[in-house]
């Protein structure tokens, strides 16, 4: 991340109502360096190390284009745009909707002139409980040939006081959200817009601002690129972040 970081207070439970709210990064810098064709990885995003549940407010891996330079770097989850007056709006701000990205004050300079991918491994849903029931029940949602999710995402830089006063420079992130496909619709009625390689380009080049035009890749991902199956109510505690919360429970487990 470059400048200094910084932690808010977060407040767990709320994300999981929210779509996207918790995901896993468990793919090596090396590896998504390969796989989204990067030029230069930054000090901070080599040094990242795999977190089977991500979640707002943390540094998180994202890839990004500086000049015609691909990118990959850790920026903050929960993006604070320019003319914020302090950082904790970040806080409110971990998802985009794809409806209202190009209209939206805090979001559309970004959609205009700084977008982002967010290399992501799965990610976790709640589904609400049948009646009778209270819990809700997670679900880790992911590619069925193992490959990363590439989560369209906005990034900003923002430079002010932190929360010692001092100025501090933050760059921060969040990720587009749209309605679900047939598929993750059994489960919620949105989900996080997925890029297909051949819009790789198209979406990372900051010399791309045309809205309308970008606007009509914000689209469902196709139903073929979502498996999912129930997964321990561990991972409804963010300290949680080991490898077995993407273990199968219940009638989907081995």
């Amino acid at each position: 991340m470059a400048g200094r970081s910084y932690r808010a207070t977060p407040s767990w439970p709320r994300t999981l109502g929210v779509m996207c709210g918790r995901f896993v990064s468990s793919s090596t810098p090396e590896e998504i360096a390969r796989y989204f064709d990067v030029a230069e990885t930054s000090e901070q995003a080599s040094e990242h190390h795999a977190n089977f549940n991500t979640a707002p407010t943390t540094d998180v891996l994202v890839v990004y284009q500086d000049g015609t330079s691909r990118r990959l770097d850790t920026f903050h989850w929960g993006l604070v745009p320019r003319w914020a007056k302090d950082l904790s709006i970040g806080n409110r701000m971990i998802n985009a909707r794809a409806e209202t990205v190009a209209s939206k004050p805090a979001f559309r300079h970004a959609f205009a002139k700084k977008r982002c991918i967010i290399p992501v491994d799965g990610f976790y849903e709640w589904k609400a409980p049948p009646p009778g029931q209270k819990a809700k029940q997670p679900y880790f949602i992911h590619r069925p040939d193992g490959e990363p999710y590439a989560f369209a995402g906005l990034w900003e830089q923002w430079i002010g006081p932190g929360p010692d006063g001092a100025a501090t420079t933050v760059r921060s992130t969040t990720i587009i959200t749209g309605p679900a496909n047939g598929a993750m619709s059994t489960i919620h009625d949105r989900m996080p817009i997925i890029l297909p390689p051949s819009e790789w380009a198209t979406w990372l080049s900051p010399e791309v601002d045309d809205t309308e035009m970008l606007g009509r890749l914000l689209v469902p991902a196709p139903d073929g690129l979502i498996a999912m199956h129930a997964v321990s109510t561990d991972v409804n505690n963010v300290r949680n972040k080991g490898e077995h919360l993407v273990d199968a429970v219940g009638s989907g487990a081995d």
